[in-house]
């Protein structure tokens, strides 16, 4: 039997739910691959004693520095500064091949930016430290939607919209998965209704065509009318999906898969899988945070793993 993939995990920001899942799902985990959690002893201990409890003895830990009092809930630079800390460390050990891949907590965007970190979350970070365009990737195995713009304003959306920028990320998008049949959204009601109520969707199909030619195959199929797309009927043909913003991908992918999401970034030369929720702060210490998300993010890491190196992402 072949030994377990290593995979560096980030604790997120532990005023939040992250250690408290890393220690529920431990046993489980260590039996799909060999955890390194990026943390040190003190901070580990007083984690786990908010939580009335202690960490097993193979319990290994990657020492992050730092130390600051964690208070459930609440939104501080010091847990911001100590999220990043993590972050870095678990990023470098993937980049120096010490793991295999990692899996990241949530972090609090606030937080970030109290502590002075300039990006919007782990994506933009990793975009900037390998100066790569990554796609942001959630969802399970019974449906994923790629995101073409994530975290900007709505009304900056239609801008980004055109034939270049949607072939270059759906070339990507296909490079790193390899899937066949990927539904691609409109942008507007009614998919534009013919250039009736917008005329984003003439961008969308010209980077459909372009793509499907340069492929030589059909593999993106659009654009769809966004307000279906997401119906049973639909998703019987398709378990990818690119949508045009943020919440057009997420809110029916959560009110569908919410507990068993996560988020893979894709096209960096390192691989990446977190959970698909946040913090939870109001939850946090109080022993009722889910694992499901979790689970599922480490089980796709080492999947990721466990490919061809030119298939990893």
């Amino acid at each position: 039997m072949s030994a377990l993939k290593r995979i560096a995990i980030s604790v997120g920001d532990l005023n939040g739910v992250g250690f408290e899942i890393l220690l529920k799902a431990h046993n489980e985990i260590k039996k799909l691959c060999d955890p390194l959690y990026c943390i040190n002893y003190t901070m580990a201990h007083q984690a786990a004693s908010l939580l009335h409890t202690q960490f097993p003895n193979d319990f290994n830990m990657f020492k992050v520095a730092g130390e600051f009092t964690i208070i459930p809930g609440e939104v501080s630079a010091s847990s911001g500064k100590y999220s990043f800390d993590s972050f870095k460390s678990a990023v470098n050990l993937a980049r120096t091949k010490t793991v295999d891949a990692i899996v990241t907590l949530p972090i609090h965007k606030e937080a970030w930016m109290m502590a002075g970190i300039q990006y919007k979350g782990h994506t933009d970070a990793l975009r900037d430290l390998f100066n790569q365009e990554a796609i942001m990737m959630l969802g399970c195995e019974k449906m994923y939607v790629a995101l073409f713009t994530e975290h900007i304003p709505l009304r900056e959306v239609m801008h980004h919209i055109n034939a270049d920028e949607l072939s270059d990320f759906m070339l990507r998008f296909y490079e790193s998965m390899r899937v066949k049949n990927v539904a691609v959204l409109g942008l507007n009601p009614h998919a534009g209704d013919n250039g009736v109520l917008g005329n984003e969707e003439r961008e969308i199909e010209k980077a459909i065509a372009h793509v499907n030619e340069q492929l030589g195959e059909k593999i993106f199929i659009g654009p769809l009318v966004p307000d279906v797309a997401f119906t049973p009927r639909i998703r019987e043909h398709f378990t990818h999906y690119i949508a045009m913003y943020h919440d057009q991908g997420l809110t029916p992918l959560k009110a569908l898969y919410f507990d068993e999401g996560i988020n893979v970034s894709l096209g960096l030369p390192i691989i990446r899988t977190s959970v698909d929720h946040g913090t939870a702060f109001d939850i946090a210490y109080k022993n009722k945070a889910l694992i499901l998300s979790y689970i599922n993010a480490v089980k796709a890491a080492v999947s990721f793993a466990m490919r061809e190196p030119t298939d990893a992402n």
